[in-house]
């Protein structure tokens, strides 16, 4: 799925913004700009994606010690 973030501005100068197409933490790292140059946050609302595993990332290795 192709990763967007839509920012939607409401006639009242409220700003929604959406993360679509990311998954885990992902979605915050991704609009955190925005968030930082916007202003405060009024409302955080968190979807399922977010409680999803993260997909780009890697397996952890473990090592056995000798």
């Amino acid at each position: 799925m192709q990763q967007e973030i839509h920012v939607d501005i409401a006639t009242d100068g409220a700003v929604k913004i959406d993360a679509v197409g990311f998954s885990g933490s992902d979605c915050e790292q991704a609009t955190a700009f925005l968030e930082l140059a916007l202003g405060k946050v009024q409302q955080k609302r968190r979807k399922p994606e977010y409680h999803q595993r993260n997909q780009h990332r890697g397996r952890q290795r473990q090592s056995l010690g000798r």
